[in-house]
């Protein structure tokens, strides 16, 4: 299926790619949103055409002050139901009372247990019983989402994940947004190119990876949380 999906949107602009999965997977799609500019643009789309995909946002309970204001400003846009996730509060209660509220920066296997309660467990509830999934994830984002296509198959969560904009560059994404007016995260504007967690994101320093300001703490080949890691 995935290859027939590839061949039938070739060429496609990313609002016909998405308007081919509504009508191909029409109320079997889902997209997630962490309101980065990237998903964003991908918001915008989907109220365009009137998407019957559900949207969903992982609440990790340590989200930006900022991130919270431009949800509130993507409801008020575009009158889109974006259905929240939380972490399972026994999990959550469990690791805070046994390692501290800041455990993930002792070391990489603490960092990706904290991702797993707050992130990966509420995502793979989100995503079950749908079969696709989109992103806003871009190729140049890191060196493994340059290993990514615009349409794969996630072995782990049995589900098809499509990036509409996988090609795209950041200046046309910056591009997209102010020539139609799309709410984004301030903290975008203050050198934030990757914004997730508050305890785990800074800004970069001018010529830094665009990753650079999730767990920089840790290695560079490290930085990700497990929700889009490819398995070619």
């Amino acid at each position: 299926m995935i290859a027939q999906i590839k061949k039938e949107i070739e060429g496609l602009a990313p609002i016909d790619v998405i308007r081919y999965v509504d009508q191909k997977f029409k109320n079997e799609t889902i997209f997630s949103t962490s309101f980065g500019i990237e998903d964003q643009v991908i918001t915008h789309l989907l109220a365009e055409i009137g998407s019957s995909a559900s949207i969903f946002t992982l609440e990790t309970g340590r989200l930006f002050p900022e991130t919270y204001y431009v949800w509130n400003r993507t409801l008020e846009k575009y009158k889109l139901p974006i259905k929240a996730y939380y972490p399972n509060t026994d999990a959550v209660e469990s690791l805070v009372s046994l390692k501290g509220p800041s455990s993930f920066y002792e070391s990489v296997e603490n960092r990706k247990e904290c991702c797993f309660i707050r992130k990966i467990e509420p995502l793979q509830r989100a995503i079950q019983g749908y079969k696709v999934w989109i992103t806003g994830i871009r190729a140049e984002q890191s060196a493994n989402r340059e290993d990514m296509d615009m349409i794969e198959w996630d072995e782990t969560n049995q589900i098809i994940k499509i990036h509409p904009i996988f090609h795209w560059t950041l200046d046309e994404v910056e591009s997209f947004l102010k020539t139609n007016f799309v709410p984004y995260n301030p903290l975008h504007d203050k050198g934030f190119p990757s914004i997730g967690c508050q305890p785990c994101t800074r800004a970069v320093q001018k010529g830094e990876d665009f990753r650079a300001g999730r767990w920089w703490w840790e290695d560079m080949s490290k930085k990700e949380c497990g929700l889009h890691v490819t398995t070619k």
